[in-house]
C-alpha cells in the first residue's frame, strides 16, 4: 500500500482530522484572497491591500467552525453565514469570509434531502447576495457580488449531486447484498428440500424391504425343522428382497455422487409399471393383495409415477406391519379427469404402533411427497374396520419456472 493510500485510509478513519485540515486550507485561501485587489489600476494586483484585524478574526472563526461541519452542519452554516454578513456590512475592503459559508452550504446539501437543500440554498444565496449588493461601497452589479451568488449556488448543486451519488451507490450495494442473501437462502432451501426428498426415498426403500425380510425370516425360522422346502423358499424371498433393497439404495445414494465419482446406476426409478411386481413381493410375504387398474393408457410424468409407486409401497408396508394376521389389501389406480387416484384399502383390525416403533414417518412422507407435485393425500381408519390411504395425483405437473430446481 502506497503512502497516499495509507494517508487516505487514515483520514477516513479520523474525519475530525480531515475537517481540521480542510478548515486550515480554507483559512489559507481566505487569507490569500484578502490581500488581492481585483480593482487595481493594472487589473488584479497582489499585496495591494491589508485586511483589517476584525476581518482576520472573522476568517479564523469561520474556518474554525468548519472543523465541526460533520457533527452539526446546519449550525455551522448559520455561524458561517453570520460571520459573512458581519464582514459584508463592516469590511472595507472586504475579506472573503463568505468562502467558509460556501463550504458549510455544500456540507448541508450533501447530508440532507433535496427539498431541504433547495430551501436552505435559496435562503443562503438570497441573503448573502442581497446584503453584498446593498451594503458596502461597491455597486450592486460588481463581480464580487455576482460571484457570491454563483459560488453559493454551485455549492448547493454540488452537495446535492454528491448526496444523490452516495444514495445511488448505497442502493446498488444494498440491492447486491439483498440478492446475495436471497441466493444463499434459496440455495439452503433447495438443499433442504433435496435432503428431505432423499430421506423420503430412503425411508420408503428401507421400510418396505426390511419389513419383507423380517416377515420371510420369521417364516423360515418357524418352518425350518418341519418344512425345510418352505423355509428354503422363504430364504429365497429374503435374498430377493435384500437384493432389491440394495439396488434401490444404490440408485438413491447415486444422486449424491460428485463430478468425477464412479458412474451411478442408470436404471429408471420405479413406477406403476412395476406395480404387479410390487404386489407379488407382498403376496410372497403372506399378504393377499388385489390390484385393479383403469389407467393402462395413461403416461404419467416421472415424478408422479414415482410418487404413486411410493404411496402404494408405503401403504402396503403399513398393512403388512400393522393390519394384523388374516388381513388383505386392495389397490386401485383410476384415471379421473386430469388426475390419477390411488387407493389402498385393508380390512384388518389394526394394532397400535408401540413406542418401540417410534411412530414412524411413512404417512408424513407420503403426504409430503404427494404435496410436492401438487396432489393431495389422506389416510385414516375406515368405517367398520381397516385403514384407507387415498392419493390424488395430477397427470401433468406444473411447468417449472425459470430458476426452479429440476
Amino acid at each position: 500500500m502506497s503512502t497516499l493510500e495509507r494517508t487516505r485510509d487514515w483520514l477516513r478513519a479520523h474525519p475530525l482530522a480531515l475537517d481540521a485540515a480542510l478548515a486550515a486550507g480554507v483559512l489559507a485561501c481566505m487569507a490569500a484572497g484578502s490581500f488581492v485587489d481585483p480593482h487595481g489600476e493594472n487589473g488584479t494586483t497582489w499585496s495591494a491591500r491589508t485586511p483589517d484585524a476584525h476581518s482576520l478574526v472573522l476568517m479564523v472563526l469561520g474556518a474554525g467552525a468548519l472543523v465541526f461541519r460533520r457533527r452539526a452542519p446546519m449550525k455551522v452554516l448559520l455561524a458561517t453565514v453570520g460571520f459573512s454578513l458581519v464582514e459584508l456590512f463592516t469590511g472595507d475592503p472586504r475579506a472573503p469570509v463568505v468562502m467558509s459559508a460556501v463550504v458549510a452550504l455544500y456540507t448541508v446539501a450533501s447530508t440532507t434531502d433535496r427539498p431541504t437543500t433547495w430551501r436552505v440554498g435559496l435562503v443562503t444565496m438570497t441573503v448573502l447576495t442581497a446584503v453584498a449588493m446593498l451594503a458596502g461601497p461597491l455597486p450592486w452589479y460588481a463581480q464580487e457580488n455576482l460571484g457570491i451568488f454563483a459560488w453559493t449556488g454551485m455549492a448547493a448543486a454540488a452537495g446535492d449531486a454528491v448526496r444523490s451519488r452516495r444514495a445511488f451507490v448505497h442502493a446498488i450495494r444494498e440491492r447486491a447484498e439483498r440478492a446475495e442473501r436471497t441466493r444463499e437462502e434459496e440455495a439452503r432451501r433447495r438443499v433442504a428440500e433435496e435432503r428431505l426428498r432423499i430421506a423420503r426415498d430412503l425411508h420408503d426403500v428401507v421400510a418396505h424391504h426390511i419389513a419383507l425380510v423380517n416377515v420371510q425370516a420369521g417364516v423360515a425360522s418357524h418352518v425350518m425343522d418341519k418344512r425345510p422346502d418352505q423355509a428354503k423358499e422363504a430364504l429365497a424371498h429374503v435374498r430377493e428382497a435384500s437384493r432389491s433393497a440394495l439396488n434401490e439404495l444404490r440408485a438413491t445414494v447415486g444422486l449424491l455422487r460428485q463430478t468425477g465419482d464412479p458412474e451411478a446406476p442408470t436404471e429408471p426409478a420405479p413406477g406403476l409399471a412395476r406395480l404387479d411386481e410390487l404386489a407379488d413381493t407382498f403376496r410372497n410375504a403372506g399378504l393377499p393383495v388385489e390390484v385393479a387398474r383403469s389407467d393402462r393408457d395413461t403416461v404419467l410424468p416421472a415424478a408422479v409415477d414415482l410418487a404413486a409407486y411410493r404411496v402404494i409401497q408405503e401403504a402396503l408396508t403399513n398393512v403388512r406391519k400393522h393390519a394384523g394376521p388374516g388381513a388383505k389389501a386392495e389397490v386401485s389406480v383410476v384415471r379421473v379427469g386430469t388426475n390419477v387416484e390411488v387407493t389402498v384399502l385393508d380390512n384388518g383390525p389394526g394394532q397400535d404402533i408401540g413406542p418401540q416403533e417410534g411412530g414412524g414417518h411413512g404417512l408424513l412422507g407420503m403426504r409430503e411427497r404427494v404435496t410436492a407435485i401438487g396432489g393431495t393425500c389422506t389416510a385414516g381408519p375406515r368405517y367398520g374396520g381397516g385403514f384407507r390411504v387415498h392419493a390424488i395425483l395430477p397427470v401433468k405437473t406444473r411447468t417449472p419456472a425459470l430458476g426452479d430446481p429440476v
